[in-house]
């Protein structure tokens, strides 16, 4: 029988914790690729042994997810009393105890369907807040056959579009994440194998593309995407990195902006010599199967998709993703993204080509911000391991003094750099922590929140980004310490300031900074230690308010500690 992973035990373990608590609806949290079939066909079993009488509706929305799900179930309870209700497999087990459904199929069905105790639902980003949908349609219809039906839902992105999270606000389906698996700790665990983003030539520019229901437009961005000579040059770049000598990538998966694009794409790539099929919502369900077998077996190079792979697929042969359509919608970039990162016999790694600047829009998949807590443009200063010098193409953080990827190590340079177009960012958020170059430093006065005393915040100016930090001279204890030693390593005088105004007026006495070692946490930096200037030097008070607070300008008001 199927045995659990740690942190599947622990998700199962969780709910049942949260139940025994709350009446809710819970989520559980796991990222793509880490067994949500598993968890599921546990919870079935483990639920019916205990409660022999209750009846499980398992929902979702893609076909092969119904038949995965189902499958899973048998490898752990061979025996089980389940059934499928779905127009796509062609069955309509309605009275079995464990019914896998599509909610296509079933959302007017509960009549038919009758007495269900819990409702799992599979990709629960999928369901909208509106009552009039699908999903809405068929939950009010089971509970008005039984009141006190429960509800799950599992997902990797916890989202949707224009909505925020879906345990917050008015309609939410939810009520609480009772179980979040960070997908950092997959990838430490050995998991998920590690993303590389590279830095592309090409990019798409969508300017003037408009916006419906939170997201681009399909008919305008295939429109302003699919044209022939940036296919050519998107396809130059693929093939380029597929392969590379020593480097060579098995299985190609392109994300497309519509459905004319995914079949240019196929068609340009089969003109470079390499095996390429594409997939959309009108591929016959016989050819589609055919075409994925054929895939996941290596016998074909490439796949094209528009809309149709982002959810409920598992192709861990997959080695590289070129996104090859804009997205506003952080979820379905997650959902894209986690594709590629699924183990697979002889893959290290999974290469991600980001035609689309999702990575840079959206950031590290690891530290990805609902929209409902996303604040300004998002971006995340990076650099790119220079091929021209004998680097590798790797973006990594603008910290960072060694690639992680090649091992080159950058030049120290002192002159800030402005690109001639944006950066993409890396697809992981943690890294080592790295000295960068102090180019200025200031003081201000920070006021404290409650009851709190006020602070000195340190603003450090690395090239042309802020990085901050705050030290707590009329505090108690551990802040108190640290602000005292930050001011003798810099060549303060004794006694200690007591106060941020003292500190401020005795500023001159203090040295530069000349580094900062910063690690990098979210989309944000931790300053983890110092590197005072010489004892000779000092450090101006700047008067000048106008410059760029850099990074946490949207936690200006929080003390980190």
């Amino acid at each position: 029988m199927l045995e659990l992973r740690p942190y599947q035990r622990s998700a199962i373990d969780a709910l049942y914790e949260y139940w025994r608590e709350k009446p809710g609806s819970p989520l559980i949290v796991l990222p793509t690729g880490a067994g949500k079939s598993a968890c599921l066909a546990y919870i079935c079993k483990e639920i019916i042994e205990g409660y022999p009488d209750l009846r499980i509706l398992v929902c979702t929305h893609v076909r092969e997810l119904i038949i995965s799900n189902y499958r899973e179930l048998l490898n752990v309870w061979p025996f089980a009393p389940a059934g499928i209700f779905s127009a796509g497999v062609g069955r309509r087990d309605a009275h079995a105890q464990i019914i896998f459904g599509g909610v296509q199929t079933i959302a007017k069905h509960a009549k038919t369907i009758g007495h269900i105790d819990l409702v799992m639902v599979d990709e629960a980003h999928l369901i909208p807040r509106n009552s009039e949908t699908q999903y809405g349609q068929l939950l009010a219809g089971l509970r008005e056959i039984n009141p006190d039906l429960k509800l799950i839902g599992l997902t990797a992105t916890p989202y949707r579009l224009g909505e925020g999270l879906l345990n917050e606000g008015d309609g939410a389906l939810f009520d609480d994440i009772c179980f979040e698996q960070p997908v950092t700790a997959m990838i430490d665990g050995g998991y998920l194998v590690r993303p590389i983003s590279k830095g592309m030539a090409t990019t798409y520019d969508v300017t003037g593309v408009g916006k419906l229901g939170g997201d681009y437009k399909q008919n305008a961005l295939q429109a302003a995407v699919d044209k022939e000579e940036l296919t050519r040059a998107v396809v130059d770049e693929i093939v380029t990195y597929g392969t590379a000598p020593g480097a060579e990538r098995k299985a190609w998966l392109c994300f497309c902006s519509g459905v004319e694009h995914a079949y240019h794409m196929r068609d340009e790539i089969r003109s470079r010599g390499y095996s390429c099929e594409a997939i959309d919502g009108t591929t016959p369900k016989n050819e589609r199967d055919r075409i994925l077998e054929d895939f996941k077996a290596g016998r074909i190079r490439a796949l094209t998709n528009n809309s149709v792979l982002t959810t409920g697929t598992n192709l861990p042969i997959i080695d590289l993703v070129a996104f090859c359509r804009p997205t506003a919608s952080a979820g379905l970039y997650i959902q894209m993204a986690g594709r590629g990162l699924r183990l697979y016999p002889g893959k290290e790694n999974c290469l991600f080509l980001d035609f689309a600047g999702v990575v840079r829009k959206h950031g590290p998949i690891d530290a990805v911000l609902p929209p409902s807590a996303r604040s300004g443009s998002g971006d995340a200063p990076v650099k790119q391991c220079p091929q021209e010098s004998g680097g590798c193409g790797s973006l990594v953080h603008a910290s960072a003094h060694k690639c992680p990827d090649c091992g080159y190590e950058f030049p120290i340079d002192d002159t800030p750099k402005i690109s001639a177009r944006a950066e993409d960012v890396p697809m992981l958020s943690k890294g080592e922590a790295a000295w960068r170059t102090v180019t200025s430093r200031r003081f201000d006065f920070h006021e404290g929140k409650g009851d709190k005393p006020p602070s000195v915040k340190v603003s450090y100016m690395c090239g042309l980004t802020s990085i901050r930090e705050w030290l707590c001279p009329e505090h108690k204890g551990f802040p108190k310490t640290k602000a005292d030693r930050w001011w003798i390593a810099h060549s303060g005088k004794r006694p200690m300031p007591k106060s941020v105004m003292e500190w401020l007026d005795r500023q001159r006495e203090l040295s530069t900074t000349a580094e900062i070692a910063v690690k990098p946490d979210g989309k944000y930096w931790t300053i983890t230690d110092h590197r005072p200037g010489s004892a000779n030097d000092n450090v101006p008070s700047c008067d000048n308010d106008n410059y760029s607070y850099g990074l946490r300008e949207a936690l200006d008001d929080d003390i980190p500690f």
